[in-house]
């Protein structure tokens, strides 16, 4: 957290010196195509880390790794299996993903030869995949009016229950689906149950001429400039000491922004990590920071996601950064990764531990956040170089 330093204080001290993706839903045509499909809705759906691919001669093989059904011992070989040749024109957004290292699970709700139909597209990381599973008796739409449930009737290719390896082109996109019953025409709200490898585990989704909710899938590592040592030790060459000013780093270099309010926030999420920007007002030429390492995020079920490091600065440590007053900086904290599904959670910074520099301590902060909300001010944190008129 940002310390200020009293003017008093500072003029005694005499410190002086030379600084994606967003899926959506679209509520589809309502109408038939010259083959009798009416699509309900499709979504972009979720993204998931690609799996390992390993080539053995001629051939590349990859085991999926969000099946989540260990309990499920019935295996087979899925046959017959359907491409989705026209998967480029249903979903075009997805031609700027082809070298992201994700694997786009989209779906597509319709209605077939008087039947429901869930179309669930698996783009191929290699020419055989194991461990995938697509449905079973906890496979169902429920209509979020009535509370009527369609349970599922079965699956192509026959894969009910199972997990199963599937063979086709790397980079084809298979078409597997799900049929239930055919809804009626006054269902508009649904939610989507037990399709654990697409993450729809009570997807909500709207059906008929609506507009639809945003679905989040995982962003990019955010690029920020990361501060740099400009000194070990401020003036003495001595052990840290957080009693002695003069025994704290100085750094240099850190990432500049557009002016915006202290503590501003935005947040990125991948499978690996959630990266959380933290902005401020510099309002000395040298001014002092400390970020404690217990600082966590904790979502509304109580799970906590703890912070691996600050980047490019101490943690448990207080510091000075370098630059100019005027300045808006951003740091980047580096927290364990936060899942999809989350939708609000709670920055906790613990109070800071007294020293007597300058008679110095703080409180801790408690912040409750919504995750769309910090994805959209990703913006704010762009990197803004310093102009200075003269």
């Amino acid at each position: 957290m940002k310390r200020m330093i009293l003017i008093s204080l500072m003029a005694m001290a005499a410190i002086t010196s030379e600084a994606q993706a967003i899926g959506f839903w679209s509520p589809g045509n309502q109408h038939s195509d010259q083959s009798g499909v009416k699509e309900y809705v499709r979504s972009l759906g979720n993204i998931f880390p690609r799996p390992e691919v390993k080539t053995d001669k001629k051939k590349t093989t990859a085991a999926w790794h969000g099946t989540n059904m260990d309990w499920v011992t019935d295996y087979c070989e899925a046959k017959n299996v359907a491409i989705a040749n026209d998967y480029q024109k249903l979903f075009p957004e997805m031609a700027n993903m082809k070298d992201m290292p994700y694997v786009p699970l989209s779906w597509r709700l319709t209605e077939e030869n008087n039947e429901t139909v869930l179309h669930c597209y698996f783009p191929m990381p290699a020419d055989e995949v194991s461990n995938l599973f697509l449905a079973s008796e906890e496979t169902s739409l429920v209509d979020q009016e009535t509370g009527v449930q369609y349970r599922i009737r079965r699956t192509e290719p026959e894969t009910y229950n199972k997990h199963f390896t599937v063979k086709a082109k790397k980079g084809d996109v298979l078409d597997l689906k799900i049929f239930f019953a055919p809804l009626p025409e006054t269902v508009k709200d649904i939610r989507i149950y037990g399709v654990s490898c697409w993450g729809m585990m009570g997807t909500p989704a709207r059906i008929g001429n609506h507009n639809f909710g945003t679905v989040e899938y995982y962003d990019s590592i955010p690029q920020f400039h990361k501060p740099r040592v400009l000194k070990e030790h401020m003036w003495d060459d001595k052990p840290y000491d957080r009693q002695d000013w003069n025994t704290w780093k100085v750094l240099t270099d850190v990432h500049l922004i557009k002016p915006l309010k202290d503590e501003t926030k935005a947040i990125w999420r991948t499978p690996e990590a959630t990266y959380l920007a933290i902005g401020y007002e510099q309002n000395w030429t040298r001014e002092y920071f400390g970020f404690e390492a217990d600082t966590k995020l904790i979502d509304d079920t109580g799970h906590q996601y703890k912070l691996r490091e600050i980047q490019g600065t101490p943690l448990n440590e207080l510091f000075f950064m370098e630059g100019m007053a005027g300045d808006h900086i951003a740091f980047m904290m580096v927290f364990d990764p936060i899942p999809l599904d989350v939708t609000n959670i709670t920055y906790i910074a613990p109070a800071g531990e007294p020293f007597s520099a300058w008679g110095a301590n703080w409180s801790g902060a408690v912040n409750s956040l919504s995750i769309q909300q910090l994805r959209d001010n990703q913006k704010l944190f762009e990197y803004h170089p310093r102009v200075v008129v003269k």
